[in-house]
């Protein structure tokens, strides 16, 4: 256990410095625990953890040149022992689930920080996971569902920014038949009655970005 000789040791990742300020802030007032390193985005986390090994690191999932996802990936499979924290303002499962799947032991809503931080802390480097109530509940509902494939997230990230399937079709280098198809898929998979909803959908699950 951790005490003011040998504290946790946490890397603070988000590409927000008022946020990295307040977390830093936080952190200095537990005497369990000490900010070794910060980084502003996913490929400067990666290399902070090589350098400094923390204990615990707390990742922003969205960040410019390499977003928290793909960091938390490139850690754990050079580090499987990684404890890593993200932090989000997205409450969406199906993010959750992929930032879980690349191994993140945590998942906390920046809304919770003040309430939640020190003691999801405390439990992930006492080897369990820590998941958001809210977060944990929406991941429940969907477990049965069909995940979607790259592809038609690719599809749909099209649809999203206003592509008809004759452009999409173009850009993704495939025919508009199986854009169609694509899209039909989707709309089944995520129970939507048309391509605007299956679109709402998606966004609020966190399946895509805009």
């Amino acid at each position: 256990m951790s005490s003011a000789d040998s504290p946790i040791r946490i890397l603070v990742a988000d590409d927000h410095p008022l946020l990295r300020e307040g977390l830093a802030a936080m952190v200095a007032g537990q005497a369990d625990m000490a900010l070794v390193a910060e980084a502003e985005n996913g490929e400067q986390a990666v290399q902070a953890f090589r350098e400094h090994r923390p204990d615990i690191t707390l990742m922003d999932v969205r960040m410019p040149t390499m977003g928290g996802i793909d960091a938390i990936a490139a850690i754990r499979a050079e580090f499987p022992s990684a404890r890593i924290i993200v932090l989000t303002t997205y409450r969406g499962d199906a993010q959750a689930l992929r930032a879980i799947k690349a191994g993140a032991s945590g998942y906390l809503l920046k809304s919770m920080l003040r309430k939640e931080l020190v003691e999801t802390i405390r439990g992930v480097h006492a080897g369990h996971r820590r998941i958001d109530v809210a977060i944990a509940s929406e991941l429940a509902e969907h477990r049965a569902d069909d995940e979607l494939t790259q592809r038609e997230r690719d599809v749909l990230s099209q649809v999203a920014a206003g592509g008809a399937n004759k452009e999409i079709a173009t850009r993704l280098g495939i025919s508009e038949e199986t854009v169609k198809s694509h899209v039909k898929n989707v709309m089944n998979k995520l129970g939507a009655s048309d391509r605007t909803q299956a679109v709402v959908v998606a966004l609020k699950r966190g399946i895509i970005d805009i």
